[in-house]
Formats: C-alpha cells, sequence, structure tokens
C-alpha cells in the first residue's frame, strides 16, 4: 500500500508500506478520503507543535472513511464493503478515566497521527488501515465518503458544545474562522443559537461564516476595536467558542463576553496573560475542550441525516501522490479551508 509520511518539517513522503491483516475484533479498512488536520499542518510546516515532536517517520491523519476490505474473527455487525469513518481515538478501556466515561482523558490513548509519545502512533493517511471493530463507525450506503471524513472535526465541535452548556436562545461569540471555528458556528446554529459573532484576521474566512449563517463578522487586523461595542453595559455573549488558541483573542472574549457567561477554550496555543480581574468580576466560567468521545458517533448520524452540512468548507479533493501540493494548499488560508486526500 501507499501511505503519506512525515519525517520532519517540510519533508513529507508518499511510500509504499506492508498491509497487515486484520486479527480478531479487528476490521481492515480500504481507506477513501481524509481531511488534513491543523495539527497535521503542524507537524507538516514546524516539525511538531509546543513540546511534541517528530521524532520517528509517522504516517499522519485522522480525518478518515472508507469502505471495509476484510473481517478479522468475531466481527459482527459490519461486512466487507460496508462504508464506515473511522474514530481516530484508541482508548485502552481500561484505565480510571476510561472507566468513568472520559476516555479523551485516557492515561494510554494511542491517537492515529500523533507523536505524543514512543514509538509514534503512525495515523490513517495510508490506502489500507487494520482497527478495532469498535472504531469503524457503519456509513448508509449512499452517504459520500468527502462528507463522512468530516466526521472527526464535527466530533471535536460537538464535544466544545457540550462543554458550553445548553446553546438554545443563546448569543454566541466564535473567534478564529477556521475549519473548527466553521463547524462551531455550524453547531452553534443546529443547536439554537438565536445570535452567532464571528471574528478572524482575514476577510476570506469570514465572507464564508456569513454564507453559513453568521449574523454579524468582524476582520480584526482591519478593524481591531470592532469587538468593543459588544463590551458595553458590562458584555453580550453568553457564550465563547475562542478558536483561534490567542491570548488576545481570549482577552477580547473576556470583555465582551456577559457576566456568567461560560467561555470554551478551544484553540491550543502557548501561554497567554489572562484578564484575571475580568474574569472574576464578571463571574466567567472558563473551560478546556478536548477532544471527543461519545460524540464522533453523534457526528456520524448528524452528517448522515443532512442535519450538519459541512460541505461548504472543502475546498479541493487532491490525489494522496500529490500530498505535498495539498499540504501547501491546505497551509495558505488565503485559498482554502479544508482539503481532502482522495486515497
Amino acid at each position: 500500500m501507499r501511505a503519506i509520511v512525515i519525517h520532519a518539517a517540510h519533508d513529507l513522503r508518499v511510500e509504499d508500506q506492508q498491509a497487515a491483516p486484520p486479527g480478531p475484533g479487528e476490521v481492515a479498512v480500504r481507506i477513501r478520503q481524509g481531511g488534513i488536520c491543523g495539527s497535521d499542518l503542524h507537524y507538516y510546516l514546524h516539525g511538531g507543535f509546543g513540546v511534541v515532536r517528530v521524532l520517528q517517520p509517522m504516517v499522519l491523519g485522522h480525518e478518515i472513511a472508507g469502505e471495509i476490505s476484510a473481517l478479522g474473527a468475531g466481527v459482527a455487525g459490519l461486512a466487507v464493503g460496508d462504508k464506515v469513518a473511522v474514530n481516530p481515538s484508541r482508548p485502552c478501556g481500561a484505565c480510571r478515566y476510561c472507566l468513568s466515561g472520559a476516555a479523551q482523558h485516557c492515561l494510554d490513548m494511542r491517537f492515529y497521527g500523533s507523536a505524543m509519545r514512543m514509538p509514534h502512533v503512525d495515523g490513517g493517511f495510508r490506502q489500507h488501515l487494520v482497527c478495532d471493530a469498535a472504531q469503524a463507525v457503519k456509513l448508509p450506503a449512499d452517504m459520500p465518503l468527502q462528507r463522512a471524513a468530516f466526521a472527526e472535526p464535527l466530533a471535536v465541535c460537538l464535544h466544545a458544545a457540550r462543554q458550553a452548556g445548553p446553546l438554545m436562545g443563546a448569543r454566541v461569540l466564535i473567534t478564529g474562522a477556521g475549519p473548527i471555528g466553521m463547524l462551531c458556528l455550524l453547531v452553534a446554529r443546529h443547536a439554537g443559537a438565536r445570535e452567532v459573532v464571528m471574528t478572524d484576521l482575514s476577510p476570506k474566512p469570514l465572507a464564508l461564516a456569513r454564507q453559513l449563517g453568521a449574523d454579524a463578522t468582524h476582520d480584526l487586523r482591519a478593524k481591531p476595536e470592532a469587538l468593543a461595542p459588544y463590551g458595553a453595559d458590562k458584555g453580550k455573549f453568553d457564550v465563547v467558542f475562542e478558536c483561534a488558541g490567542s491570548g488576545l483573542a481570549l482577552a477580547g472574549a473576556i470583555a465582551a463576553a456577559r457576566p456568567g457567561a461560560t467561555i470554551v477554550q478551544v484553540g491550543i496555543g502557548g501561554d497567554a496573560a489572562v484578564p484575571l480581574n475580568t474574569l472574576v468580576a464578571k463571574e466567567i466560567t472558563l473551560r478546556g475542550t478536548f477532544r471527543f468521545h461519545a460524540e464522533f458517533a453523534l457526528a456520524v448520524d448528524a452528517l448522515a441525516r443532512g442535519a450538519i452540512d459541512p460541505m461548504p468548507l472543502l475546498t479541493e479533493v487532491v490525489p494522496m501522490e500529490d500530498a505535498v501540493a495539498a499540504f501547501d494548499l491546505a497551509a495558505d488560508r488565503s485559498r482554502a479551508m479544508k482539503v481532502q486526500l482522495a486515497f
């Protein structure tokens, strides 16, 4: 089989690898579609993120979908030829977090395409993948695999929405109009938000945000003071999804949020200064959100039913042999929102 392997920053190769058969309780999936995520781009552009570095060759990718090509012994409920979205999360199932229903915090997590542990965990950007049968979530036969490959990032946003609490009738601010911010917009609208405002530092994604249902958008590079009116009378927004991973964005969100609001920190960044006095005085709840667990199946269901439509986010589908060009395109925010690979 062919696989997309990162060796170091800007050293991305399409290589031959041996395909393995499925063991008991496992299935083999012929991967057809894969979305390039922000973490994939960090490995490509910088060789990692934060303290996580690529120390050995690693197959990238965790936004993947395909078809069952073989079944291991004891697998029920799936058949060769079934379309599936693959959940890239492989928790141990035995630690205290798994047993308490918080498997996203598993002490022995093996998440596809991650250099957080040694040896690294290979990802799904390969033509054949063997996974636990429970990771392969069956899709309707007529569901396009391009849509199914959005299941993982949508699950991230559904988990973030769960951290925020009820969104029905809420006034929502989303900072950062990348793919995750856009999916948070779709989730907020689906959950009944009465108003959604979005900010970014580039006008092109904000134009798409308006097409997807944002009530107002603000380019903070062109007009840094654009959020100031929302801070009147101690703030307006009930919920904030901070998707930029920026300390400045978080500070602006705290200023614009009303007393008692909830801010969900979705974006990952470095250390940031936080206006603690304002956070305390407004009694704001600041919550983190990390990956997902049960939300992956919910994401597949929402996509299958057409309840949430991410397809306007898809910029281009690129053959896997042109992986370097695909990653260069995905890294250019002036040209791309979401780039997928075809296997």
